[in-house]
């Protein structure tokens, strides 16, 4: 079987089906990425050139999809090159994020196409409107936007043969006639490397503190920190958990940019405007920002962690949180979908209102000051991520054995 991934940051998502599928040997994989991506070659790869500024001028409304129309020329130029050599892959997997699916079934109309369908904009409970702080305009005209900035979703998902969604709350956001080829998958969490560890060493930035378990430690880990993750939220409860609990260090991982949401204004950083709100109320020697990490050094966080905090908008759900779990760490997190459907109260972690940041210093203080109360549901934490998202013996066993369904479909 020939199998041809797409993906902007390959591996990405399908870092664990394509190390596996290499491991077997019995499929020939091709990958096509970016340019850019820093990545190294986990199969053989083609680099396509993307220069954004090549896009051109567009109406507001169709800058979403114009951008990734030409991302997904981009990468039919580099399927054409593959079709001209001779491959014709009997099935594609690819990411709808960024438009590299758009244009697959019109290199190969008959090959099957299998898209990562993440997120779809809109709708009640999105993103998009939920938080009134950055509110995007009036309902009606977000509405507007919003349906432009799916097409290109609505495109590739309405191509594809068949989806994928990592959570049943992300899967659910798709219109329920696309809904109907979504397979609920996810990527899955290797309990044996994410474990608890007793014996586990934190070192802080900047000749700060050793940190191990035992220690009061508070974390809150994202790729970057910013509104969309309740940054912002995290930021305005930490002077009231550290005037409490004069023992205890919070360690802040995640870089100065922008992953999701717009921008912070005037040229700052959200990490620097939040920061600036509280940090005359703050002990900043107890407060450590430890920038991207690598992922050993994640690791070793999660595992001396006593609340580990996690909020996001109703969007796409970070491993992150489910590696914390998975650690043994206790999960303080925001009562959002798709939250709501790993993290349940009072029984495998803590939830609170994402906007209540009250809630949220008095579920840490609490946390921090009976550590030993919290036992089972951190025991529970780790039985849910090894019952239903194990990498081993769930996930990568059904991701398999839907390839294998999939390519014997006439």
């Amino acid at each position: 079987m020939d199998i041809l991934f797409l993906h902007q940051n390959f591996p990405g998502q399908f870092v664990h089906v394509a190390q596996s599928l290499k491991e077997r040997g019995n499929a020939r994989l091709i990958a096509i990425t970016d340019k850019t991506n820093p990545n190294p070659d986990l199969i053989p790869t083609l680099r396509y050139s993307f220069p954004a500024r090549n896009v051109g001028r567009a109406h507001p409304l169709a800058q979403s999809y114009s951008s990734r129309a030409a991302r997904g020329a981009a990468a039919a130029e580099a399927m054409l090159k593959l079709k001209e050599s001779g491959f014709i892959p009997d099935l594609v997997i690819g990411h709808i994020g960024w438009g590299e699916t758009l244009f697959v079934k019109d290199v190969w109309p008959t090959t099957k196409l299998i898209v990562h369908a993440e997120f779809f904009y809109g709708g009640e409970n999105s993103d998009s409107n939920f938080d009134p702080e950055f509110s995007e305009g009036d309902d009606e005209r977000l509405a507007i936007r919003m349906r432009a900035k799916n097409a290109a979703l609505l495109q590739s998902v309405h191509d594809a043969d068949f989806g994928v969604a990592p959570t049943h709350w992300q899967g659910s956001r798709f219109p329920l006639d696309l809904r109907r080829k979504i397979a609920i998958l996810h990527e899955g969490i290797d309990t044996r490397i994410v474990t608890p560890c007793a014996d586990a060493l934190f070192q802080t930035p900047n000749d700060g503190p050793l940190l191990r378990r035992g220690d009061e430690v508070i974390t809150f880990v994202n790729r970057n920190l910013e509104p969309y993750r309740g940054y912002h939220i995290f930021m305005r409860a930490l002077p009231d958990i550290l005037s409490q609990r004069p023992q205890a260090h919070v360690v802040i991982v995640g870089g100065d940019e922008t992953s999701y949401g717009p921008a912070a204004p005037n040229g700052k950083s959200w990490k620097r405007i939040f920061l600036d709100e509280v940090e005359n109320r703050l002990p900043m020697n107890r407060v450590h920002f430890a920038g991207k990490v690598p992922y050993s050094q994640f690791l070793a966080l999660m595992q001396i962690s006593t609340a580990h905090v996690y909020l996001t908008y109703p969007f796409v759900l970070s491993w992150s949180m489910l590696e914390a779990m998975s650690a043994g760490a206790l999960v303080v997190a925001s009562d959002t979908g798709p939250v709501q459907e790993v993290v349940s109260h009072g029984k495998n972690g803590l939830l609170f209102d994402f906007f209540d940041h009250e809630a949220l210093a008095a579920n840490v203080v609490d946390a921090l000051s009976h550590s030993d109360r919290y036992t089972s549901l951190r025991e529970a934490a780790r039985q849910t991520i090894i019952t239903r998202y194990d990498l081993r013996t769930k996930c990568l066993p059904q991701w398999l054995s839907y390839i294998r369904n999939v390519a014997r479909r006439n």
